[in-house]
């Protein structure tokens, strides 16, 4: 029993299904995750060390190699590995080959991580490793701020209130806070008290560590009771640590107050956060990999009202730079482009067939088709996002083209007299093969993008799977809905169709759809007259028809010539994320000067009126997860982070950002100035990258390699469209080097254990060395109990001259400058490898120029700097380049894979080879057309693009099966190929104009690209009505026209009678 049949014997049950469809699809919407983008599920693993004060080239060889080398021989399916050291961290990225089991390559990298741990500096601890994703982005940024909490309070609260409190909102990852300051009970040691009494730095921290432990005392059973025993071991008052007695020296007791200040305090600041000028906290919520941005988003709204009551009195926490706005408008935007196209799709269908009965029959496909892929996606475990909606606003009008083609055809049917359920059944079963064969030519042009490989391949495939998912509901549906609504709702109007008479109804003079329908009856008819005069002439003059069209698509060349490419298109989100970098060595307070003078220049060029928010974000986080975690520039205390989110109606962020790159340098010549992504969709496209554009030169030699990469960046800024060109590290910072006499050192009873240590207590505290903590009893947190020499004591090089240092017995009391050599030197803020060899980064952005043009620019210029292959040095395009590259490489591959997708399945279905190629000769005026129409629309070929050109080829091809396949019924009944040509264009002229003509109505709201957002779907629209446009005409002229030329000697083989299956 076929479709049809079934559905009208059992309308019933065709009805249950459609309602169990609606409310599955529904339940599995609202129950979907939303985001901007499809999960990018290319595994990355992060490993983050931590030692504090060691230099980022210690960081480098004394830890991070040293794991690097074990991961290369005992982690499978290594891609490649990335690091970067800093000072005190360091971060290794793992790139695992696609399909990898990152689970089983966390547990082997923890592994190898624990076999070398006994090699690395003492008292290290095992690193951090955690799973890193592109689409893992920070959603919404929380402030805290207060006018009387110290800003150690604010990051203090941060950490214990908020991040716990934060982590329960489903999918919310919430690393450490950045700003304030971190709070630690300090022991600011007195440098001159200590000589005085013959103690060393190490020494009071050595003793508070036999002072303040943790070791429980047991219990004792006395009689019949059992007492457990408490000690105090720990104070519960941070006043008693002063009191603790550190030496006896000649009789008299040494206590921690004679040489030290016991306070709550905090540890040297090295990230500062300031909002609008008001120093504070940040805290930082990301989204987990498959989870909804949405959802985080309202999880963490919804959890504020109930945070800030937890908040000591004055505290405010305010939520900021809210990617849920974007998302959501965006979102909306598709939404509202698709619901526009459905309407203007409902007019055309309304406008050819007059009745408004016939409408609501084929408009029902749109929704129910819709609903019905939505189902399937949520089964796959796909996301709601740009990417599906836009599928489905890019199918909107190619959903009503099965329920049209079997809607005319039962009217067929009807009209010529037959009952209504036989012209059903006999109407649905003579356009069954060419409906399926039509939507599989749409659908497997769609195929080669799931080979695709790398981001575009988790970008893309979502979008061609809501196509596909789509055309094939349309499709079940046309042959059991719409024969069961046509039953019903048609069912009185047979009688005034015909009845047996042919004749049609006469419509009521008071109905206006019937008297609009009437008139564009009468100028259809006068066009199609015409288009009869113009196929008659072309078919018989069939060279001057192909050398003009042959002309037009030599013509091509000439805008293909002059369209740039671009990766994806650029969006404008409102907000901007600048990054400045003072001269290597400038102190954080310094810095933070600069910083402002800089805000307060934004807000001149950009206006007040313009701006919402500006966050200033300065120096090396305190934590190394959110280094791994995040996409930041910044190596140390001299650079940072400005973003800026303006305000809801603002003029355009380029122009603003164009401003900024041309007056900023000019104003603060002794600063650099680069742009980040600052939006969502940008971040996720440079995968981690602090730019779009990453030129790395690799070798065993760093220093050819980066005075290289110089020469690279240099030459870069003279690139016309190439813009905040810059070596990501900073390899020349000063430093001051001790050079100790250990024969000096020796001879005063000075060991180099002694000395380093006291140094490192004084300068950075004994946190690292030992590790000692302090419970506070109100809040039952752990603060860290730390011994160092307060900043202010140790200001000047001088200062560090005259550092005293002691033996361990007492005697022998000495300045640091007696036993050791002080000079200027350099160091790297920054170390990065790849694959374990020294790696620099040039990275770079593209300002009024596509991406594409810029990278062959570049190409030139690498190739004029590159140095011989002898010398080691290996220089690679990275970035979006290499991204973009692979991406149109795949492709523009995939699309002549599409074609000769579409023609076997042609030559299966007609059995033939000349007929696949009649068809598919309008594909390159699709293409043609599509190159025409982004070329006056001043659009960029991009991968949205180049997906409506796969659509337009699936398109153009189901237009030529309806034109070729009624010239082969018209041979196949004895009529020669000229006036069977002529015929199967006139006849199937309205088809293909419904087709073509709902397709590039349903486009126009996407290609206008307005509202958030609007600019990402833009070109996929503009690509598909330019194709559509230059493919119909190609479509209904050079189609019958090559018909007739290349079948004129195949009228006697077909009179046989003999028909190919795609026969109505």
């Amino acid at each position: 029993m076929s479709l049809p049949k079934f559905s009208l014997t059992h309308p019933h049950s065709v009805a249950a299904i459609i309602i169990l469809i609606c409310l599955l699809g529904f339940g599995a919407v609202s129950r979907m995750p939303t985001d901007i983008f499809p999960e990018i599920n290319i595994p990355v693993v992060s490993v983050v060390w931590t030692y504090s004060g060691m230099s980022a080239e210690e960081m480098q060889d004394r830890i991070l190699i040293k794991h690097e080398r074990q991961m290369a021989s005992l982690v499978d399916d290594i891609d490649r590995i990335e690091a970067n050291s800093y000072t005190g961290v360091g971060v290794i990225k793992v790139y695992l080959h696609e399909g990898a089991d990152v689970s089983r390559a966390i547990t082997q990298l923890s592994s190898c991580a624990q076999t070398v741990l006994k090699s690395m500096p003492r008292n290290i601890t095992p690193p951090l490793i955690v799973r890193y994703s592109a689409t893992d982005v920070s959603v919404i940024q929380l402030s805290l701020a207060s006018k009387y909490l110290p800003d150690s309070r604010l990051t203090d609260l941060g950490q214990q209130v908020l991040r716990p409190n934060l982590a329960v909102v489903h999918g919310a990852q919430v690393p450490y806070p950045y700003g304030g300051k971190i709070r630690v009970i300090m022991v600011d040691l007195d440098p001159h008290a200590l000589q005085a009494r013959g103690l060393t730095p190490a020494e009071v921290s050595d003793a508070l560590a036999k002072q303040n432990i943790i070791v429980p005392s047991g219990d004792v059973k006395v009689g019949q009771n059992d007492y457990p025993v408490a000690m105090n071991n720990t104070p519960n008052a941070i006043a008693t640590i002063e009191n603790f007695p550190l030496k006896q020296i000649d009789g008299k007791t040494i206590f921690v107050r004679d040489v030290a200040h016991v306070h709550d305090g905090h540890q040297v600041q090295t990230n500062s956060v300031s909002q609008n000028g008001a120093p504070g906290a940040l805290m930082l919520v990301r989204k987990t990999g498959g989870t909804s941005t949405l959802d985080v988003i309202n999880g963490v709204k919804a959890a504020l009202p109930g945070l800030q009551r937890m908040m000591p009195k004055g505290v405010t926490i305010k939520a900021i730079f809210d990617q849920s706005i974007f998302v959501k408008a965006a979102l909306n935007s598709v939404v509202m482009g698709g619901l526009m196209a459905a309407g203007l799709t409902a007019l055309m269908i309304l406008l050819f067939l007059g009745n408004w009965r016939l409408t609501i029959i084929i408009l029902a496909s749109i929704p129910l088709s819709i609903i019905t892929a939505l189902l399937m996606l949520c089964l796959a475990g796909q996301t709601l996002n740009t990417m599906t909606l836009g599928g489905f606003a890019l199918a909107v009008g190619i959903l009503v083209d099965n329920a049209t083609v079997v809607i005319e055809n039962i009217e067929r049917h009807v009209g010529l007299g037959e009952e209504i359920e036989e012209a059903i059944l006999n109407g649905t079963s003579e356009v069954g093969i060419p409906t399926l064969l039509s939507t599989l030519s749409i659908s497997v042009v769609f195929v080669p993008v799931f080979l695709l490989t790398g981001t575009a391949k988790y970008l893309f495939s979502p979008l061609s799977l809501s196509v596909i998912l789509s055309l094939f509901a349309s499709l079940l549906l046309s042959f059991t809905l719409v024969p069961v609504l046509f039953m019903y709702l048609m069912r009185s109007q047979v009688g005034k169709h015909g009845g047996g008479h042919g004749e049609e109804h006469k419509p009521s003079r008071f109905n206006p759809f019937s008297i609009i329908h009437r008139g564009f009856e009468t100028g259809f008819g006068a066009f199609r007259e015409r288009y009869r005069n113009a196929v008659s002439w072309s078919v018989n003059h069939p060279i001057p028809t192909i050398v003009f069209f042959a002309v037009l698509l030599g013509a091509t060349v000439l805008p293909l010539m002059n369209l740039g490419m671009d990766f994806f298109p650029q969006i404008d989100a409102g907000q901007m994320r600048l990054h400045v970098r003072a001269p290597p060595g400038t102190r954080i307070e310094d810095t933070q000067k600069d910083f402002s003078e800089v805000e307060q220049a934004i807000r001149k060029i950009v206006g007040n009126d313009q701006i919402d928010v500006i966050l200033d974000n300065i120096g090396l986080p305190y934590s190394g997860i959110n280094i791994a975690l995040s996409d930041t520039a910044t190596v140390g205390p001299m650079d940072g982070e400005i973003l800026v989110s303006l305000k809801e109606k603002h003029t355009s962020t380029p122009a603003h950002i164009a401003e900024l790159r041309r007056k900023l340098p000019r104003m603060f010549p002794e600063l650099q100035f680069f742009f980040q992504p600052a939006d969502i969709v940008n971040q996720v496209l440079n995968f981690g990258q602090p730019a779009p554009i990453d030129v790395r030169i690799s070798s065993r030699n760093a220093d050819k390699a980066y005075a290289l990469a110089s020469k690279i960046a240099h030459d870069l800024k003279s690139v016309p469209g190439i813009v905040d060109s810059h070596v990501f590290q900073v390899p020349d910072a000063p430093a001051i080097k001790v050079d100790v006499d250990r024969t000096k050192a020796r001879d005063l009873d000075l060991d180099q254990h002694g000395l380093a240590n006291d140094v490192l207590v004084t300068l950075n505290s004994s946190a690292q060395v030992s590790p000692n903590f302090w419970l506070n009893p109100h809040n039952n947190v752990s603060y860290p109990l730390v011994v160092q020499t307060p900043t202010y004591r140790v200001k000047s090089t001088k200062d560090l001259w005259t550092l005293p240092v002691t033996a361990p017995n007492g005697k022998h009391s000495q300045l640091l400058m007696n036993v050791a050599k002080f000079g200027r030197t350099k160091v790297p803020m920054v170390v990065s490898q790849l694959n374990i060899a020294p790696v620099f980064d040039v990275d770079a952005d593209v300002q009024g120029r596509d991406l594409a043009s810029a990278a062959d620019a570049i190409d030139k210029v690498l190739a004029k700097d590159r140095p011989p292959v002898t010398s080691g040095i290996k220089v690679k395009l990275s970035g979006q380049i290499e991204t973009m590259r692979q991406s149109f490489a795949g492709l523009f591959g995939g699309m002549g894979l599409a074609v000769v997708l579409v023609f076997l399945l042609l030559v299966i279905n007609f059995q033939s080879w000349l007929d696949p190629i009649i068809i598919l000769l309008a594909v390159p005026f699709a293409l043609a057309g599509i190159v025409w129409m982004l070329f006056l629309t001043g659009t960029h070929i991009s991968v949205p693009a180049l997906m409506g050109s796969l659509m337009c080829i699936g398109l153009t091809t189901a237009n030529g099966i309806l034109v070729l396949t009624f010239a082969n019924q018209q041979v196949a009944l004895g009529i020669d190929p000229m006036h069977a040509a002529i015929e199967a264009g006139y006849t199937r002229l309205r088809p293909v104009l419904m087709t073509a003509g709902a397709m590039i109505l349903g486009m126009i709201p996407m290609a206008l690209g307005v509202g958030e957002g609007g600019e990402q779907n833009a070109p996929l629209a503009r690509a598909v009505i330019g194709g559509l446009l230059l493919a119909t005409v190609a479509t209904l002229i050079v189609v019958p026209t090559m018909y007739r030329l290349l079948r004129r000697d195949t009228s006697r083989k077909t009179a046989d009678g003999r028909m190919p299956l795609a026969h109505a």
